[in-house]
């Protein structure tokens, strides 16, 4: 994700575009909301059944104090940024794409978020699979490009995240990324395709 950082331990940070956002309480009705639909509950399934550890508390509504919408800690779980949020949609697109990083976390074996290539492969899929890249999403961010967009705009974003790894420079990021894309773009897991 754009504006992403992470640690040894596995920390995403989803990067915000607006607002003053809602309130904890608030967000966390829109949490509810987003655990009903379709995208979420299939990615909260999937981990269910790889084994994967979802408590009561693995998803939860903060108030964050850097410009981010969201993230994902290994052993802490999601947190959605309440007040970055401002609508429902982007509480859904925050769980999808960290969902994604928690299944990777929960699937991949010896996953390393310090290891430049390991970090970009999983904004890889999750800038992908989650729809984080969606043509009118990028309109909204003033990207017009109307061929190739998608994948300029997870490559972006994926560099600009893999950035805020204290372990990758942006040469590292940029070269992670490209040794890893075509292996980590054209892994849908646990998608049949690309949604």
């Amino acid at each position: 994700m754009e504006g992403n950082g992470n640690d040894a331990k596995g920390a995403t940070k989803t990067s915000v575009v607006n607002g003053d956002g809602v309130t904890v309480k608030d967000c966390q009705k829109m949490i509810q909301k987003s655990l009903r639909s379709p995208m979420v509950k299939f990615l909260m399934e999937n981990l269910e059944k790889c084994g994967c550890t979802i408590g009561d508390n693995f998803i939860k509504a903060v108030n964050c104090q850097q410009k981010v919408a969201g993230g994902y800690t290994r052993g802490g779980g999601i947190i959605v940024c309440s007040n970055h949020m401002n609508l429902q949609d982007e509480v859904d697109q925050v769980l999808i794409h960290e969902l994604i990083h928690a299944y990777d976390d929960c699937t991949a074996k010896n996953l390393n978020w310090a290891n430049c290539a390991h970090h970009a492969c999983s904004e890889i899929r999750a800038g992908h699979l989650s729809g984080d890249c969606h043509f009118k999403r990028e309109l909204l961010r003033g990207y017009m490009k109307l061929r190739g967009h998608e994948q300029d705009c997870v490559k972006r974003r994926v560099v600009k995240s893999v950035m805020t790894n204290p372990y990758c420079s942006e040469t590292a990021a940029k070269d992670a990324m490209e040794a890893v894309w075509d292996t980590c773009y054209n892994d849908t897991r646990p998608f049949d395709r690309a949604p």
